[in-house]
C-alpha cells in the first residue's frame, strides 16, 4: 500500500487588500422604450434612441420598483407614484451589426439585411421616491 502525505500550505506573504468604499444600496428598476433597467446613483446605462444633446438631463419618469437605504421597498402598480430617475446625457453611439438572413431552400432565394441600433449612455445622477 502507499502512504500519501499532505503537505501543509504556505501562508501567503501578502495578505489580500479591499478597497474601503461607502455602499448605497438605493436602486430603482425603470421602464424604457419597452425595456426594463436596474439604476443605481453613478451607474451608466444605454438607452435605445437618441433623446437628446450631450450634457443635456434625461429624465426616467416609469419607475417600476424603489428600494431605499433603509431596505424599504416601494413597488408601484404598475408605476410607483411621485418617483423619477435623473441622469446626464454622457454620449451616443451604435451597437453591434446585426444581420438578418433569410433563404428559402431549393428555390435559390437568398436575402441579407441588416441594421446597427443607436444608443444613449446616460449617467444616473439622482433617484427620487
Amino acid at each position: 500500500t502507499k502512504s500519501f502525505v499532505r503537505r501543509a500550505r504556505a501562508p501567503s506573504c501578502a495578505a489580500p487588500r479591499f478597497h474601503t468604499t461607502e455602499v448605497t444600496l438605493v436602486y430603482a428598476i425603470v421602464q424604457t422604450r419597452g425595456r426594463q433597467l436596474k439604476v443605481t446613483p453613478g451607474a451608466v446605462v444605454e438607452v435605445d434612441g437618441r433623446p437628446g444633446e450631450l450634457g443635456s438631463e434625461f429624465t426616467f419618469d416609469q419607475v417600476l420598483l424603489v428600494e431605499k437605504d433603509a431596505g424599504d421597498i416601494i413597488a408601484g402598480a404598475p408605476f410607483v407614484a411621485n418617483a423619477k430617475v435623473t441622469g446626464v446625457v454622457d454620449g451616443e453611439g451604435r451597437g453591434p451589426k446585426i444581420r438578418v438572413f433569410k433563404k428559402k431552400r431549393r428555390k435559390g432565394f437568398r436575402k441579407t439585411r441588416g441594421h446597427r441600433s443607436f444608443f444613449v449612455r446616460v449617467r444616473i445622477t439622482n433617484i427620487e421616491a
